[in-house]
This record gives structure tokens, sequence and C-alpha cells, in this order.
């Protein structure tokens, strides 16, 4: 008989042999999978539900203004200069919007000023928009609560946050006055007419941002044809890596301007989900703790209980390293009856939740800070459905391994004398 054979007959051997035990004690087993497959349901569960609150978070905001993928000039966004701006942008945003016609694409250009009403002066930031394309990149245009979005790219026009319009005591068809410096180091001055108020939920967005037609904006800027930013919207995240590159490629032949994702874009979104993803993978960790010790008390019971058999199989020539396998494939056999069922409940829990959504009383007033709506749908992919649960399942086989090195220091006369 070949050694491939003999070994495929052993393993075949100690795997009944592992079944067989695990049931001798068929409360004691389990009880412990019970607990396996119950801090496998809670993972899975608050695993996907958090990441499927990430991918809301993100896309929330990124939809409200910034994009996925932005265009500008090197270290504009460091230091957001008007005079680092990009030539004939608008002719360059509509050859991005010809290459990907996947993605939403519009050029803008920021300036900063003070505006003022009748009644009350504030410093602000004002951004050049394309009427015509904005609405496609970003959700302001859409949450306007008075008035109409612009139309015109030329018309001396404005809109305003919320709370812009509470604090200069202004509405729609009252006239503000801006003044701010232009590109050539003149000064930028003009009256507009309020058209828009928009209410984006986000007190910081209503309180510092206001819109201007972009042909507007580069006449009174003397900005000529230029920007500073193109606005990139996708449908997906995960399409983001996949159009960065061509996108690199594309703007190539204009060696002074670089390509941002969102993360380089918003870093404090990326920190808080960092931050938030390691204070919950400590109480996690709690959890899987537990669980590794129920693991390590069941299988330390049980190899003390059988402490004289393992004596006799030892005396009849069964080397400790065998013995120490055989409670390994215990554990591992246990620890595996515990993640499949714990990801199948688990995974029935969440699709449950991404179909009715999920939310508890409070959650509405906490959601609103991070512009998120008030239900939250778990995220079904295979990464967050088997992240606890194989966590879980490595530390169950960790904790194996104190029982199983208990059997080398075994010593057959002494074990078979065991009560």
């Amino acid at each position: 008989m070949s050694l491939k054979r003999q070994g495929s007959r052993a393993f075949g051997l100690s795997f009944r042999l592992a079944w067989r035990n695990i049931w001798r004690q068929k409360r004691r087993t389990w009880l412990t999978a019970s607990a396996m497959i119950f801090s496998n349901i809670l993972l899975v569960f608050m695993i996907s539900l958090q990441f499927g609150s990430y991918n809301m978070m993100i896309n929330n905001t990124l939809s409200m203004f910034s994009g996925q993928l932005q265009v500008q000039r090197e270290g504009y966004h460091d230091k957001q200069k008007i005079r680092q701006s990009m030539a004939n942008i608008r002719e360059l945003a509509s050859d991005i919007r010809k290459r990907f016609p996947q993605a939403s694409v519009a050029a803008r250009a920021n300036a900063f000023v003070l505006l003022s009403s009748e009644d009350r002066s504030f410093g602000t930031q004002v951004v050049g928009v394309e009427p015509d394309h904005e609405p496609t990149v970003s959700t302001i245009p859409g949450l306007l609560a008075e008035g109409r979005y612009l139309d015109d790219p030329d018309a001396a026009e404005i809109v305003i946050g919320s709370v812009m319009a509470r604090n200069l005591k202004v509405s729609v068809g009252d006239e503000l006055t801006f003044l701010g410096s232009g590109k050539d180091g003149s000064f930028a001055a003009g009256v507009v007419s309020v058209v828009g108020i928009f209410n984006s939920g986000s007190q910081d967005l209503d309180r510092s941002l206001a819109e201007l037609p972009l042909g507007y904006f580069q006449e009174s800027f003397a900005m000529a044809d230029s920007g500073h930013v193109i606005a990139i919207s996708l449908d997906e995240l995960s399409a983001i890596a996949e159009m960065a590159e061509p996108l690199r490629h594309t703007i190539a032949s204009h060696s002074d301007l670089v390509v941002l994702d969102w993360e380089a874009l918003t870093p404090g979104l990326k920190q808080a989900i960092q931050a938030d993803m390691t204070s919950a993978w400590f109480m996690y960790g709690v959890l899987i703790i537990l669980v590794a010790f129920s693991v390590l008390n069941t299988q330390l019971m049980s190899v003390l209980e059988r402490t004289r058999e393992f004596g006799v199989i030892m005396a009849l020539g069964i080397k400790p390293r065998r013995l120490a396998f055989l409670v390994l494939l215990e554990t591992f056999l246990m620890a595996a009856l515990g993640l499949l069922i714990g990801v199948l409940l688990g995974s029935l829990v969440s699709a449950y939740f991404a179909h009715a959504g999920f939310a508890y009383p409070g959650m509405d007033e906490m959601a609103a800070k991070f512009n998120m709506p008030a239900v939250m749908y778990p995220a079904l992919d295979p990464f967050s459905l088997l992240l606890g649960p194989v966590v879980v399942f490595v530390f169950c086989l960790l904790a194996a391994i104190y029982p199983a090195l208990k059997l080398y220091a075994l010593r057959p006369v002494e074990a078979m004398r065991a009560v």
C-alpha cells in the first residue's frame, strides 16, 4: 500500500474519530457550538450593517457636492488660491464627458467673498457652476426649499443655503452684493438676485456655500475661460479605481493637473470611518475572546476526562502528535459547524434588513449629522458576511492549541492510573 493511500486512510479514520468524539457530550458540544453560532450571527449582522452604513455615508456625502473624483491643478486642494486655475475648463470637462459617458462631469470655479445684504455681511465661498451639468454631479439643485435653481450660465443670479439666508435675512427675490478678489488681483464685485434657497440638512454646508452661474463667475472674477475643479460623479464606488487611471491618461498632456479620489478630497470622512471601525472591532474582539475561552474550556475538559483513554492509546504506540491532531480536528469540526450555521442564519437576518431597512429610536437625529438617511441597509457581500465568522473560526482553533499541547506532557503509565 502506498504512503499516500495510507495517509488518506489515517486521515479518514481520524476524521471519523473526531466526529464521534465531539458528540460524546452532546449537551456540552451544542452549548459551545451555540456560543459560536450566536456570535457569528451577531457579527454577520453588525459588520454587514456597519459596511452598509459606510457605503451610504460615503455616497451621500460625495453626491452632495464633491463627487467621487476631481481634476484639479496640482497643489490647489491644499491651498485654494484663485490663481491656481485650469485654462479652457469647459472644453476639458466636455472632452472628459465624451470619453467617459458612464460618468457625470461638471466644471466649477471657486472664490471666497464677503456677501452682504441690506442688514448683514458674512464671509463665504461662492462656486461658479454649469447650470446644465451641475445637477448630474451634486444633489444640491434638487434640495431647493424655495425658488428655483440656476438656468442661465451668464445671469447675475445666486443660490444660497438656508442658514446663510437666515443669517443674511434674505429670501427669494432679494439682492445680495459680493466683494472679493479677481484672478488678476483686481477687485471682484457684483450685485446678484437670490433665485433659490437650498436645505441640504448639513448646517455647515447651508451656512458656507453659495452658487453662481459659471459664465457670470468667470466674468466677475476675471477668470476668462478658466476654472478650478472638474467634479466627476459615478454610480458606484467600485468604479472609481476603474476610471481613475484612464482619466489620468486623458489629462496627461496637462502636466500640471492631477486626479484626486474621494479619500484625498475628504480625508476626514475616511478617518471617521476608520475610527468607527476600530471602536467597533474592540467590542467585537471582546465577544470573540469570550467564545474562544468557551472553546478552550470545552476542549480542556474533553482532554482531561479522556486522560486514561489517551494513556492506553499511547501505550499501544500512538504518538502524541496524532492525538494532538485529533483534538485540533475535533475543534475544527465544532468551529466549522458554528461557522456554517452562524453564517447561514446571519445572512438570512441581514438579507431581511437589507430589504426592510434597519432603524432605532433617535437614529434620525444622529444620521442627520452625517448626512445619512434615517434607515440603514446592510451590505450583502462575501467580505462583510464572512469576515467576522472567519475570525471566530481562527480564534477557536488557536484556543485548542493549549489542550492539544498538554498531550505531549502525558505519560502513559501515569495516565492509565488516572481515575
